[in-house]
């Protein structure tokens, strides 16, 4: 067996993932389990995961690395099978994955610098995710990742153009940036909307620029005049709201308020007429009630969002969150089911407004794609992946669109 990787959790995974089939090519009957900490629910799946290789490869080397590892390597060094665990800084060294290469743990808040990673054989993927940003310096009352990822630091201007330019010159037409906390890009005096503008100028080949999560609290000028004066910025933006209630945000001790995040929308429209707002949600956070947990159910059908990622809050041990009055499991779940339905609502309505319209659609394997607007679209006949297509819409529900 060759190398196998297992990825679980955000794009910046993917991302250390491709880079990781680069530097351990040369591994064999080896699978590496890149872990997510960001729920209890992405834990389980990678320990279930771990245990599966076990029991069904005997002999299988097992190596554990991301979020999770870095968190509490003991933990994960101890389970059936592993024999190595990496941290989020040594799994991106290539000494790292030469064979007999020891296990290894730094301390991640010591880490202070990002560079650009290699990352190779993207070829009929569908597109590609440029990490230009590492860690987080906020303290969001849920939230464990800064641990597991250590302080902001971000790519150099001029390498992060470069890696763009690489991934287009392999054909790729669709590039997203990403990072754990995107809009703390900052690069001397460059910040995420410089960083946009030097990519479209200095790549002009690139069709599309995407952009990962954003914290509404954060975006900066230069990234406002992009999305209003280049077009191939595509009009899609996902935000990191996780509540519409005044007083959740603060008690999460996010940096936006509700009417901060109906701004950011408002603006967004008003700039870009026709874009997809999508945000992050989350469901049943410690002293939610009834008439908070409506607050946010209002935001969300009052700002019509139609794409939401909503997560039942997940409590994550050393948090200050963890240690606030919780409300129970099964409320946590019914809460998000309400949310999702309403931007199932949200979501048939934004299709349905695209009926007739000519969309352009980089394929995926399976007879689908994504438009402009991230929207799903389901495509006739088979295509490459990769490809960028010219289509018209010809029929819109709740789960996307069809062109032809």
């Amino acid at each position: 067996m060759s190398l196998e990787i297992l990825t679980f959790g955000c794009r910046l995974n993917a991302f250390e993932s491709e880079v990781i089939r680069g530097h351990a090519a040369g591994l064999r009957d080896t699978v590496v389990v890149n872990t997510c900490a960001v729920t209890a629910e992405a834990e389980r799946q990678c320990r279930k995961a771990i245990a599966r290789v076990h029991r069904d490869r005997p002999g299988t080397e097992i190596v554990v690395t991301g979020c999770a590892a870095q968190i509490a390597p003991e933990r994960w060094a101890g389970l059936p099978g592993v024999r190595r665990v990496l941290g989020n800084a040594e799994k991106l060294q290539p000494q790292s994955w030469v064979p007999g290469a020891p296990g290894a743990v730094g301390d991640i808040r010591l880490v202070r610098d990002h560079r650009a990673q290699p990352i190779a054989g993207l070829a009929n993927r569908a597109r590609a995710f440029i990490d230009v940003q590492q860690g987080c310096d906020h303290a969001c009352t849920f939230c464990i990742i800064p641990q597991g990822r250590g302080g902001s630091r971000s790519v150099p201007v001029a390498e992060a153009v470069q890696q763009v330019r690489a991934q287009v010159e392999a054909g790729i037409n669709e590039v997203v940036l990403t990072g754990v906390d995107l809009m703390s890009y900052r690069s001397a005096d460059a910040r995420l909307g410089d960083l946009v503008f030097a990519i479209l100028r200095e790549v002009p080949d690139l069709p599309r620029l995407r952009l990962s999560s954003l914290d509404p609290a954060a975006i900066d000028p230069a990234l406002w005049r992009a999305l209003a004066e280049q077009p191939r910025l595509m009009p899609h933006l996902h935000l990191s709201l996780q509540a519409g209630s005044d007083l959740i945000l603060k008690r999460m001790r996010r940096r936006h308020s509700r009417a901060d995040a109906r701004a950011v929308i408002a603006r967004a429209r008003a700039l870009r007429p026709g874009i997809a707002i999508g945000a992050d949600l989350i469901a049943g956070f410690p002293t939610e009630t009834d008439a908070l947990f409506r607050e946010t159910l209002d935001f969300v059908q009052e700002a019509d969002l139609p794409y939401l990622h909503v997560f039942p809050y997940s409590e994550r041990p050393g948090t200050p969150a963890a240690r606030m009055p919780a409300i129970p499991v099964a409320v946590r779940r019914e809460r998000a089911e309400r949310l999702r339905g309403a931007a199932v609502s949200n979501a048939g309505r934004f299709h349905h407004a695209q009926l007739g319209r000519a969309v352009r659609v980089v394929a995926e394997r399976g007879g689908k794609g994504h438009s402009e607007h991230f929207t799903p679209v389901r495509l006739s006949g088979e295509h490459r992946p990769g490809d960028l297509l010219a289509l018209r819409v010809t029929a819109a529900d709740a789960a996307g669109l069809e062109a032809a």
